[in-house]
């Protein structure tokens, strides 16, 4: 697997040093380098790469600013001096980060991480591409959660949560939801449309698990999902299909 990739660091000696990385690993291609994120933003738009190797720390706009403008399909590694944004990397969705100064076994441990992420995205899109048939149907997705990359059973997925830029994906017999940086939006194309149903802007619901509706809501359990007025009538059409 070929990866394009394209650098953006104020700091000449870090910018030089990822472009000899790049330009020793035969399987990465170097589409640009920038050295500063408003150079970055009059190019990347109409050539977006597989991985942004991004440093943090920049004037005008930083990192962490220009990380929330690039397309949804580009995986960022954050380059930083300062370990302390980690967690910050994690909220806008990096892949990894690396701290400065970099050596070339940190950023090949951190390529790897993005050779596997486009592996899995590979099989994922070639599963939505085979049809419903029983031999092929979709069976699981898989979500970044905390740095990693976590199988989900669709089966067992009672509902999913949108809170802003976040989903929180509620599974059956387990306390604890799946929290992943990704939007409504999204998760709702992923998701087979003959097995979940939205039923809120917030709310996403596996139908086969609706086992009560009670005063316009959903009960699952102790938790109660509002049903809204622009999605009733789809739901009340599936429902209506099963009466007896």
């Amino acid at each position: 697997m070929n990866l394009r990739c394209a650098i953006v660091d104020d700091e000449p000696l870090a910018l030089g040093l990822l472009e000899s990385y790049i330009k020793k690993t035969p399987f990465l291609e170097l589409s640009g380098s920038y050295s500063s994120a408003i150079q970055a933003m009059k190019y990347l738009p109409d050539h977006p790469v597989d991985v942004l190797f991004l440093d943090i720390q920049m004037p005008e706009l930083n990192g962490l600013e220009f990380s929330r403008m690039v397309s949804e399909d580009t995986r960022i590694i954050f380059t930083t001096a300062f370990d302390q944004y980690a967690l910050d990397g994690y909220r806008v969705n990096a892949l990894d980060y690396l701290l400065k100064p970099i050596s070339y076994s940190d950023f090949m441990e951190a390529i790897n991480k993005a050779v596997k992420w486009f592996e899995l995205q590979q099989k994922a899109d070639k599963q939505s591409t085979e049809g419903d048939s029983d031999e092929n149907k979709k069976d699981y997705i898989y979500v970044k959660s905390d740095y990693k990359l976590i199988q989900i059973e669709l089966n067992k997925i009672l509902y999913i949560e949108g809170l802003k830029d976040y989903i929180k994906i509620h599974l059956e017999n387990e306390d604890r939801p799946i929290l992943s940086l990704v939007s409504m939006r999204v998760m709702e194309e992923k998701l087979p449309a003959n097995q979940f149903i939205r039923v809120h802007r917030s709310f996403i619901v596996q139908k086969q698990k609706i086992k009560v509706i009670d005063k316009g809501r959903i009960v699952f359990g102790k938790d109660y999902i509002p049903i809204s007025d622009s999605y009733k009538q789809e739901l009340q059409n599936y429902v209506n299909e099963h009466i007896v």
